[in-house]
């Protein structure tokens, strides 16, 4: 299996010399975990990096209030789960399996030892957290600043832009609950189930259940634009 690992995570793996591999190496792991189940909480104290080797993972924080709104979500091979080791904090937000999900787990203090002497690798992670602070930065202000409709739009085509789509060019490769969705665009589920009926009846999407299929991409830009 950590063949495998390596195969996945060749981004970093390409960047270590031999030593540094061979180091690095002997602490892979992989953990499976179900549908649902928690990868991480707030407050826990962050150990290992992550990379999403299969299925699909959710990042997410819970008002006081109990609803909880989606912060992003992370796609195969994506790394997650690091940065609150580099900020010497403990997370600030929880992780959950959005399906079976196969995860592979590397120690940060091993990440830290090799960045000490690899300048290569500490560039790559400035590089991802200031691609991930970025895609943040913009969606916090969609989220707080557009209507309805401008939100839920944003969210499928950031959707598309995550997982891509389906065979057919138009179907998202990602099914979520009416209430993920709600959680992902920071709307209550009501809203999400009324504004995704309004496109359907506008011919700007097709539903099936979970799935979701694009029709009319211009205008959801449109209407993602302009809020």
């Amino acid at each position: 299996m950590k063949d495998v690992i390596v195969s996945h995570i060749s981004s970093i793996w390409n960047l270590l010399s031999a030593d540094e591999q061979n180091y690095l190496y002997d602490q892979l792991s992989y953990h499976t975990y179900r549908k649902n189940e928690l990868i991480y909480s707030e407050g826990m104290q962050p150990e290992n990096m992550m990379c999403l080797l299969s299925g699909q993972v959710k990042i997410y924080k819970v008002g006081p209030n109990t609803r909880f709104q989606i912060m992003r979500v992370i796609r195969p091979v994506q790394y997650f789960g690091y940065r609150a080791y580099f900020a010497h904090e403990p997370y600030v937000t929880n992780a959950c399996a959005f399906e079976n999900a196969k995860i592979a787990l590397i120690p940060m203090k091993c990440i830290d030892h090799i960045i000490e002497t690899n300048c290569r690798l500490a560039a790559f992670f400035i590089h991802q957290l200031a691609t991930d602070l970025g895609i943040s930065d913009q969606r916090s202000i969609t989220l707080t600043q557009s209507h309805i409709r401008g939100r839920l739009a944003e969210t499928i085509l950031f959707l598309k832009k995550t997982y891509g789509v389906e065979a057919d060019g138009a179907t998202l490769s990602i099914y979520l609950s009416r209430e993920d969705l709600a959680a992902l665009a920071n709307m209550t589920t009501a809203n999400a189930i009324r504004t995704l009926s309004s496109f359907t009846s506008e011919n700007l999407v097709v539903t099936d259940g979970r799935k979701i299929k694009i029709i009319d991409e211009t205008a959801l830009q449109r209407i993602a634009r302009l809020g």
